[in-house]
């Protein structure tokens, strides 16, 4: 089984959650769970740089996030994504949709 390991900040205008190590099918739902934590109060920052492996699940809980973070009014932000999780990304054919930033600065 591979780990993850998640560690949560809270800032004033947002939730900075770094993302470390793999999400799948043994590490999907506590990733799932701390994203529902914060996605209906907050923008949401996923620092996902150190993720190392990321599933079919995992791919779909960030694109459901997506949805969920818009309806609340808030924004999701995906933070130096990985190489791993770029081609995720760019194998939904829409990447442009996501908002990938390399820096906390570039938040809108």
């Amino acid at each position: 089984m591979q780990n993850l390991s998640l560690v949560e900040k809270i800032h004033e205008k947002y939730v900075l959650l770094e993302v470390m190590g793999s999400i799948n099918t043994y590490t999907y739902k506590e990733f799932e769970a701390k994203i529902d934590k914060h996605i209906k109060n907050n923008n949401l920052v996923l620092d996902l740089s150190r993720v190392k492996n990321i599933s079919s699940s995992g791919l779909g809980i960030l694109m459901a996030a997506f949805d969920e973070v818009e309806e609340s009014g808030h924004t999701i932000y995906f933070l130096n994504p990985s190489d791993i999780v770029k081609l995720a990304i760019d194998s939904t054919g829409f990447p442009e949709a996501f908002n990938i930033i390399q820096s906390v600065n570039e938040m809108q």
